[in-house]
């Protein structure tokens, strides 16, 4: 079945050149021109891929990612940005983007990262009887991937999209360890070297959400001169 995707670009001759080697490679492409409609587009519609302008009239970019994330519509997001600071591309990541692209872009680089993305957002589609979809719970922490759903005991837990992901490949993966690059690569995607500071701040406030003493971590441990791993023994914590 083609793919379906969302182009919500105000510079139409960019909008133009995105559809026509998008659809050269049999996938379904629509276009929103502008924020507001590209947003509601996005929350209405079924799309594969969302492919994101930064600056945008009516709404920009960052916040129809954040809109997108709360309001639980998790279809992946290729974000476009003429900004060149690394602050305005981390930012993308942090809101929940997948991936980013700096303009001006080449087209093959364009159409890979767009295959990429969606390449890996097959790859997490569970099956339906799979136990990998099963609720996880480890001490009073307890994980649902269907609902997303985090409790600590009775409480729930507000974790961002990322967050989310980011601990449900830990959770996953009992045990093993990941290295900030592998990170990068499974949670954030394609084309982030050079970025493991992303990984830093989300594991902080990750453990400052989950944990009883962030600076005494039982569920996300840090293994030293190599990177971190979920335990899946963790103590009994007071969740109250």
């Amino acid at each position: 079945m083609a793919k379906k995707i969302l182009v919500i670009e105000d510079n139409a001759d960019i909008a133009r050149l995105v559809m026509v080697n998008l659809r050269s490679k049999q996938m379904q492409v629509e276009h929103a021109p502008d924020g507001t409609s590209g947003l509601q587009q996005a929350l209405t519609g079924s799309y594969d891929l969302l492919i994101l302008d930064l600056m945008l009239p009516g709404i920009d970019g960052l916040d129809i990612c954040r809109n997108l994330r709360n309001s639980k519509v998790y279809t992946p997001v290729l974000m476009l940005t003429a900004r060149t600071s690394e602050l305005d591309r981390v930012l993308g990541l942090e809101v929940g983007a997948d991936d980013y692209l700096t303009k001006p872009f080449s087209v093959p680089e364009l159409v890979a990262r767009v295959n990429a993305i969606l390449r890996r957002a097959d790859q997490y589609q569970p099956a339906p009887a799979s136990p990998q979809t099963d609720p996880l719970k480890v001490g009073v922490l307890h994980v649902d991937p269907d609902t997303r759903q985090v409790l600590l005991g009775d409480n729930p837990v507000e974790l961002t999209a990322k967050e989310f992901d980011l601990l449900w490949h830990f959770a996953s993966n009992p045990e093993r360890v990941f290295s900030r690059g592998q990170l990068l690569d499974s949670v954030w995607g394609y084309g982030h070297a050079g970025y493991e500071h992303t990984v830093n701040s989300h594991i902080n406030r990750l453990r400052a959400k989950i944990e009883q003493d962030p600076a005494k971590p039982q569920y996300v441990i840090t293994v030293w001169g190599v990177g971190y791993k979920f335990s899946g023994h963790a103590a009994v914590q007071d969740a109250s």
